[in-house]
């Protein structure tokens, strides 16, 4: 790994994402931020394509000097060391100096099981040329696959109308209420040098009632647009633009209600499209019990 003179002898670490997520992106050795709305909430498990990659670093001498000032740090770690090896180590960094280019060094994801072993097979330190690249070099492409896996969506809160049970031929009103939020970004910046931001935005929610049966149930829309109707004071059922209309009780279901689920799917985009590359929609979903009741009605016969 490239060593740098500031206390720890890695380079600068980069969280992705905080603790709560399975999948995404945990930067390790990596100068790479992350920021933006979007960095935390529902993760879909989008995993990066290349776990590992090579990012530019120091100068050649700024390089030397790092070095020369980890002096304690490699004689600490390095088996056998003696003055001479370290000598001999230093004189690769010695040799790049007056030379235009930049040492690069390995980073990874550490949320990626293989990561790790990724980052381990390639070279500590790689001295790169001005204006170039080296294979497996940090890539405007990578920036924007690292803000994807990053990204994360809110968990749907479902909202209905009746709340507690609904009755049969009854509309019942479904919305999210997701604080009004519908679009959100991720950042991921290698400072000085280049960004890419995804933006996700939330394009439609679709209504699976809990049932195939279409005697039991039917979907009032099909089109419910980002979040759903809410429900308002003196609305009737001529109003009702987004829900469902159940056709019979739930009494001979398991647990006696329809499990209702609401799934919404926001859209991703490169932003400024500055990489010609598409990603799949995220999909998140949440689920809600819906007892049905029928309407008792009495008949009363009159006495002669």
């Amino acid at each position: 790994m490239l060593l740098f003179a500031s206390g720890d002898p890695g380079a600068p670490t980069g969280e992705g994402f905080q603790s709560g997520r399975t999948v995404g992106v945990r930067l390790e050795n990596s100068q790479i931020i992350i920021t933006g709305t979007g960095t935390s909430g529902t993760s879909d498990g989008y995993r990066i394509k290349r776990p590992c990659w090579y990012e530019p670093g120091p100068n050649a001498p700024d390089m030397l000097e790092n070095q020369q000032e980890v002096r304690a740090w490699w004689f600490r770690f390095t088996p056998g060391a003696t003055e001479e090896k370290f000598q001999e180590f230093l004189k690769q960094f010695q040799d790049k100096v007056g030379e235009d280019g930049r040492w690069w060094g390995p980073a990874y994801n550490g949320a990626d099981p293989d990561g790790m072993s990724c980052w381990s097979a390639l070279d500590p330190f790689v001295w790169v040329p001005p204006g170039t690249t080296p294979p497996a070099g940090i890539t405007l492409q990578d920036l924007a696959d690292l803000a994807r896996a990053a990204l994360t969506v809110p968990e749907p809160k479902v909202q209905l109308n009746p709340d507690a049970k609904s009755y049969v031929n009854l509309g019942t009103w479904v919305w999210l209420d997701n604080g009004g939020e519908t679009t959100r970004s991720v950042t991921a910046t290698l400072p000085g040098i280049m960004s890419a931001t995804v933006v996700a935005t939330q394009k439609n929610i679709e209504i699976d009632p809990g049932t195939d049966d279409k005697n039991r149930a039917v979907v009032v829309t099909e089109d419910c647009g980002q979040t759903g109707t809410p429900y308002f004071k003196g609305a009737t059922e001529d109003d009702l633009g987004c829900g469902v209309r159940y056709l019979r009780a739930s009494v001979d279901l398991p647990r006696d209600v329809y499990e209702l689920t609401v799934t919404s799917a926001w859209e991703v985009a490169v932003q400024d499209d500055v990489v010609p590359f598409a990603y799949d929609p995220i999909e998140a979903s949440a689920t809600r019990d819906v007892p049905v009741g029928e309407v008792q009605s009495t008949v009363r016969r009159g006495t002669r």
